[in-house]
């Protein structure tokens, strides 16, 4: 079994992380790679299973794990305490794909140099914020262009040239 490729996308909120994976997510995928993405969602309280469907009653009912089969996906839904996850137990949940690409989780790979980021921005500010607080960053993204900073970082615009920001990835495993 191989180990996945894994990168974060981390930045503040509305920056672009989302849009960023999405981006990447695309152009690797047509490149033949399997891509996985894992959000971290800091909101207390969040469930993605819906109030009062099956899965939610079965997990109410005390499941610790609620599988649900459709068509075209197949959702697993576990009540734990994800604060007794690490990210290593989190991530073998991707153990299938080749790239693995973490939205948020700022706390847990800042400091990682083992784990490349990019840096999604929306002004010159974040941008040399994260310069300082991030390890092995690899490009900064975002509605806010780092150019004129002079970080020795590049900028991408992934709106505009989604190829060059797989291509950062890409070079990144070689």
């Amino acid at each position: 079994m191989r180990k996945p490729k894994i990168i974060a996308v981390v930045g503040g909120k509305s920056s672009g992380k989302t849009t960023t994976i999405e981006i990447l997510t695309k152009e690797l995928s047509k490149r033949g790679y399997k891509v996985a993405a894992v959000k971290h969602i800091p909101e207390p309280g969040f469930t993605i299973d819906k109030i009062g469907k099956d899965t939610w009653r079965f997990a109410k009912s005390g499941a610790k794990t609620v599988i649900s089969v459709a068509s075209n996906e197949i959702t697993t839904i576990e009540k734990e305490n994800a604060k007794n996850f690490s990210l290593n137990e989190i991530l073998q949940k991707c153990k299938d794909c080749d790239i693995v690409f973490l939205e948020g989780f700022r706390k847990f790979v800042a400091r990682k140099r083992d784990i490349p980021k990019i840096v999604t921005v929306k002004s010159a500010e974040e941008a040399l914020e994260a310069a300082k607080y991030f390890e092995s960053i690899l490009a900064f993204t975002g509605p806010y262009s780092t150019d004129v900073l002079n970080l020795k970082i590049p900028y991408v615009d992934v709106l505009k040239n989604p190829e060059k920001i797989a291509e950062i990835v890409e070079k990144s495993f070689l």
